[in-house]
């Protein structure tokens, strides 16, 4: 009978989250391979809120795509991370701030992109990007706050992936697929009865696992918090703030 019991603390992956401080820290050793490799992770993680917070300033998708690719590099080829710096605030609103700055300039750093230089070149599918912001209920948002929604679902994701991880370093990929429809909050969970039946055990049991599951997204979504924040005394605030860009 498969068991819905949660991943015990030693079964928990190492995971190299990255929306860390450590990461943005790691990429500003542009000449080492691992800062390289830091950097191309902290793109993945970021591009697509930057690439809606261009788009609904009113670029064409080609434009943000490209305004978002050349964003990274630059950060690269110029050390503006170096500035990043976690006791100065939430990285997030550096990360905006430098990436207005850079579309206020955009023709002066296209043409310096064009002229090569170093950098690391991060592709994704722009289709689905495009299709991705379509669906975006963000008609009526100013730019800011479209950007805050995506960075907000971004950390949930990244949340639910580390949770995933887990279960399936302990082998229970398969329960945890049944079960993550608990953790959504804008629509109905599925039923408990029915997951139980689907996974062979009693209801109760089931009702258990389901509770020691959120409250493992709910610390996981705090480590997520509290490493884009200058201090754990921010964590609380930034959820909050978070959680009601997600219920607009």
């Amino acid at each position: 009978m498969p068991s819905t019991e949660p991943p015990h603390a030693g079964e928990r992956s190492g995971w190299f989250a990255t929306t860390h401080w450590s990461v943005i820290l790691s990429a500003r050793d542009t000449a080492s391979p691992k800062g390289a490799e830091a950097l191309e992770r902290l793109c993945r993680t970021y591009w697509y809120p930057l690439y809606a917070f261009a788009r609904r300033t009113g670029a064409h998708p080609e434009d943000a795509q490209d305004a978002t690719q050349s964003f990274f590099a630059d950060l690269f080829r110029r050390g503006s991370l170096q500035q990043a710096d976690p006791e100065k605030g939430r990285f997030r609103n550096f990360l905006l701030v430098a990436f207005k700055r850079f579309l206020a300039n955009q023709n002066e750093h296209r043409h310096a992109q064009k002229r090569g230089g170093a950098g690391v070149q991060v592709t994704w599918d722009t289709d689905l990007a495009e299709r991705r912001y379509q669906i975006e209920p963000h008609a009526s948002w100013p730019a800011e706050r479209a950007f805050e929604r995506r960075w907000a679902l971004t950390l949930l994701e990244q949340t639910l992936a580390r949770l995933r991880s887990e279960w399936s370093v302990a082998g229970k990929a398969g329960e945890f697929d049944h079960l993550k429809g608990f953790l959504t909050v804008d629509r109905e969970p599925p039923s408990y009865a029915a997951a139980a039946a689907a996974l062979g055990v009693a209801e109760g049991a089931l009702r258990v696992a389901v509770h020691r599951l959120r409250h493992r997204f709910r610390e996981l979504f705090r480590e997520e918090i509290g490493h884009t924040v200058a201090r754990p005394d921010d964590i609380d605030d930034e959820i909050r703030h978070l959680l009601e860009i997600l219920a607009e």
